[in-house]
């Protein structure tokens, strides 16, 4: 799943948080989308902090950074 979020006004003068959800296989729309907000920025209009979030739902590993596994045996290799 993909998520695009940004700032921008919402009736009055204080900026809210908005948001437009895209489906796992939509990546090219959500990039499509998160570029026309660039664009109407660029352009004057008062949107800010436009950024694209991702979660594959069939990840097989837990989201984030984690301690290896015991077993795991990882050297650097200088020469």
């Amino acid at each position: 799943m993909f998520v695009v979020y940004w700032l921008a006004p919402c009736n009055g003068d204080a900026s809210e948080a908005h948001f437009q959800r895209f489906d796992a296989d939509a990546l090219a729309d959500a990039l499509q989308f998160a570029e026309s907000l660039r664009k109407r920025q660029a352009l004057g209009e008062d949107i800010g902090f436009v950024t694209l979030c991702s979660e594959n739902p069939q990840s097989v590993g837990k989201p984030g950074a984690a301690d290896p596994a015991a077993d795991y045996d990882w050297k650097k290799r200088r020469r």
